[in-house]
């Protein structure tokens, strides 16, 4: 039943974070664009499953994905909303693996099984953990007035690379060198820890980022290992 779970989230990761563009986020408040970002997802997780007479899964993602996006478009847009948002989604596949699970349906093909979880692990690093980051970052912009300057989405382009190389030197058994990392941010950040409120803010941003990107590196791996 964990392999269900898993490659369903699997398959929500890549919806969400890799196939859903800034398009078709802006719009998910009209209908026709809503439910074509709910079919990706329940075409996604019929594909995933390899069950092709199992219709009523696909039916099912379309129609739990569709309210929980519906519901979440009337909250605040916040790291909180957005948290509450994807536990809720999780929480929605997890009761369709049981539901499989104990009507006997399981995975058809177990190949996918490990580059699936690569591929979403990797997304969920990368992608995934930069929508709180910003989240939090321009909440702490718009309450503090602060002025950043820099190259455009310069910051959201770091954040990505830092997620990445943490992917990696976690995948490879090396999380020490994420201490390198670290150090080497600072360095580089040297002149804006002079001014407490950026430094701060870096701070922040930086440690949360990390943080994300560490805990899903880190459930990637645990993942696979199943």
């Amino acid at each position: 039943m964990i392999k269900l779970f898993v490659v369903l989230v699997c398959a929500h990761v890549l919806g969400d974070f890799l196939l859903q563009t800034d398009w078709l986020a802006r719009n998910k408040h009209r209908f026709g664009v809503l439910l074509l970002h709910c079919s990706i997802h329940g075409l996604l997780a019929w594909l995933v499953m390899a069950q092709w007479s199992l219709w009523c899964l696909q039916l099912s993602v379309i129609a739990g994905h569709g309210i929980l996006d519906l519901i979440n478009k009337k909250l605040p847009d916040t790291a909180t909303t957005f948290t509450i948002d994807q536990t809720l989604h999780v929480a929605f596949l997890g009761g369709i693996a049981i539901f499989l699970h104990r009507t006997g349906i399981g995975l058809a093909i177990h190949e996918i099984y490990r580059p699936l979880v690569w591929a979403a692990g990797f997304v969920a690093v990368v992608q995934g953990s930069g929508y709180p980051v910003a989240k939090v970052t321009k909440r702490l912009i718009d309450e503090n007035n602060l002025s950043i300057d820099g190259l455009r989405s310069g910051g959201k382009l770091i954040g990505q690379l830092e997620r990445t190389l943490i992917f990696l030197l976690m995948v490879i058994g090396q999380p020490a060198g994420i201490g390198f990392l670290v150090a080497a941010k600072s360095i580089l950040r040297f002149e804006e820890a002079k001014k407490q409120q950026l430094a701060e803010y870096v701070l922040i941003g930086t440690l949360l980022s990390f943080s994300l990107a560490i805990a899903l590196s880190y459930l990637t791996i645990k993942a696979i290992n199943l």
